[in-house]
């Protein structure tokens, strides 16, 4: 199978490109671009994480926020799913509604389920409480924005992965112009 020109509309380089930052120009065959699209996009994406915690990307919770996170692909699902699924419980009051933990409760499984439950004065002295707080203010609107943007800057990504512009020849070394 010959390989794309990597000049020319290219889909399975936009599809690359939808899934993981970078995968596009790899497509391509654009190696060093590859590798810059995926530290940057990845960088940004990370920051978020780092400043914000999981609780920067929740569907659920952000659905606005989620939209553009989204574009970075993969590794925005991967976190939402972990997010819902091993940091959240139902809320005992109403077990209908997933939520976050609140300070002085722990997640516990009853009947395969997970629920929060509140903590005792020993578990607490012990140090034991939710999983993850959800960020607030604005620590957690930076994270989320920062993911956000790491997603926008993988759609220009992913358009150029689509429709590349042709490599520029050299520029030839010595002599004045």
């Amino acid at each position: 199978m010959a390989s794309p020109d990597p000049n020319e509309f290219n889909p399975l380089a936009g599809l690359a490109a939808l899934v993981f930052p970078g995968a596009g120009h790899l497509v391509l065959g654009r190696t060093k671009r590859a590798v810059l699209v995926c530290v940057g996009v990845m960088g940004l994406f990370l920051f978020g994480l780092l400043i914000g915690g999981i609780d920067a990307i929740d569907h659920r919770n952000d659905k606005v926020w989620f939209y553009g996170q989204i574009l970075v692909g993969v590794p925005t699902l991967a976190v939402d799913y972990v997010h819902q699924n091993h940091f959240k419980a139902a809320d005992p009051n109403n077990p209908a509604v997933i939520r976050s933990g609140y300070p002085g409760e722990h997640r516990v499984v009853v009947d395969g389920r997970p629920v929060w439950q509140l903590l005792t004065p020993e578990q607490i002295d012990q140090g034991m409480g939710p999983p993850n707080v959800p960020g607030l203010g604005r620590i957690n609107e930076i994270a989320m924005l920062s993911i956000v943007l790491a997603g926008m800057l993988n759609l220009i990504v992913f358009l150029d992965a689509l429709m590349p512009t042709p490599e520029r020849e050299p520029r030839k070394s010595g002599g004045a112009a």
